[in-house]
């Protein structure tokens, strides 16, 4: 079964165009859905909750049910380990701040040079504090995390390891499960940033068992808002960061400075409904019955469409002699997500992307906030990488397209 192209574009108005995105990983384009619901919010209930009133009894109830829908799709195990919030970054920061206060000097934190800075300068932050930051590094031979390089960093004293679901410079899929099944052995926690991941593979924290986990809606067809995740058994000891009189066990509002942004976090709904009707629309009477379920056959059908046409990407690239993939070579969906980065010898990174523009396809380079990583490879000095972020609505076509432009580059 193939996805259905024609019917996917239609739920992203900004598709029809003349542009071609293939910058996703800074940002997708947003589903009508999501537009909808916001809307929705903004028109009919726009008021403070937890008022008597009719109005503010139908505000709080939309938002629990972009809560739980939220839960649903990162399979948590209740909608109260949800906390939505600005951007990653700060969500991430916020959670710094609050696990920092459990934690005595001395104790370690373990953080990698492949992350996105947002989970590496927030706990690198807390050396101020007397805890001790240690770098688990990917290996120069195969630019992958190696568990036995985690084992040497770990002590009695590691209280966190901090790393990415999939790279947003390499594309890299990190084993997850695996790993935090490693540092459980070793009575640590695992925060795990999943913002190049979830675009793309359908997130299960409970498979995982993943202690706190964070995304960026913005870059999972929705607005410039953010998901973490954290066990309730954590989110409830931790400290909050809001007002002293918020109860410590009024999870997720005490992590939620200001309160949340009720109408964005309301427009996620437009995913889950985004995500069902492309389950029904593919499957017909072998649509699963529950949502859940609807989101894995939809994600099967992302995740196969997407390895098909960075395939054509990626044997393209590795066709050419002067130019060098940063990252897996095949397009296998078990191992990789179609965020795909290279340099060309002799080349700039920066001069590339503006020769793009002229075709109307829009792309990006630089060190994608990842600036360890970039220095650790020796890129910056050229640049950085180009970069080349595909998702489940490009289609085949626009990738040619966009082979045609590097053809007249280099």
């Amino acid at each position: 079964m193939f996805l259905n192209l024609e019917k996917v574009r239609q739920y992203f108005p900004a598709l029809a165009g003349e542009w071609t995105f293939f910058d996703n990983a800074g940002g997708s384009q947003t589903l009508q859905k999501v537009v909808d619901r916001i809307s929705e919010f903004l028109l009919s209930s726009d008021v403070q909750l937890g008022a008597s009133y009719g109005v503010s009894q139908l505000a709080g109830e939309r938002l629990a049910l972009a809560t739980r829908g939220m839960a649903t799709f990162i399979n948590a195990n209740s909608y109260k380990e949800v906390v939505m919030g600005p951007s990653t970054t700060m969500m991430l920061k916020v959670l710094s701040i609050c696990l920092g206060q459990t934690f005595t000097p001395g104790d370690e934190i373990i953080v990698t040079n492949c992350d996105h800075e947002a989970n590496i300068g927030a706990w690198v932050a807390l050396e101020k504090q007397g805890m001790k930051v240690k770098v688990w590094q990917i290996r120069s031979d195969t630019l992958e995390l190696n568990l036995e390089d985690l084992e040497a960093l770990m002590s009695k004293r590691t209280k966190l390891v901090a790393l990415t679901h999939a790279s947003n410079v390499l594309g890299t899929i990190n084993p997850i499960k695996e790993i935090a099944a490693f540092v459980h052995d070793r009575n640590a926690m695992i925060c795990v940033d999943g913002v190049a991941y979830a675009p793309h593979r359908l997130v299960d924290v409970q498979d995982l068992d993943v202690d706190f986990y964070a995304l960026s809606c913005y870059k999972v067809y929705g607005p410039h808002h953010a998901l973490l995740y954290g066990k309730e058994e954590h989110l409830l000891r931790l400290p909050g960061l809001n007002h002293y009189f918020i109860e410590q066990t009024d999870i997720p509002y005490k992590f939620q400075l200001g309160n949340v942004n009720f109408e964005l976090s309301y427009g996620m709904l437009g995913l889950c409904d985004y995500l069902s009707e492309l389950a029904q629309l593919h499957y017909g009477n072998q649509t699963a019955p529950d949502l859940r379920s609807q989101m894995v056959q939809t994600f099967d059908l992302i995740s196969r469409h997407e390895e098909h046409i960075s395939d054509r990407l990626l044997n393209y690239l590795n066709s050419k002699s002067n130019v060098r993939v940063i990252g897996q070579s095949k397009a296998d969906r078990q191992s990789r997500v179609p965020t795909i980065s290279f340099v060309v010898d002799g080349i700039n990174s920066s001069t590339i992307p503006a020769k793009v523009d002229q075709h109307y396809i829009g792309i990006r380079y630089g060190d994608f906030y990842a600036k360890r990583l970039i220095d650790y490879l020796g890129l910056a000095s050229q640049g950085g990488i180009v970069r080349v972020s595909i998702v489940h609505y490009n289609t085949l076509e626009e990738v040619n397209s966009l082979i045609d432009a590097f053809e007249q580059i280099f």
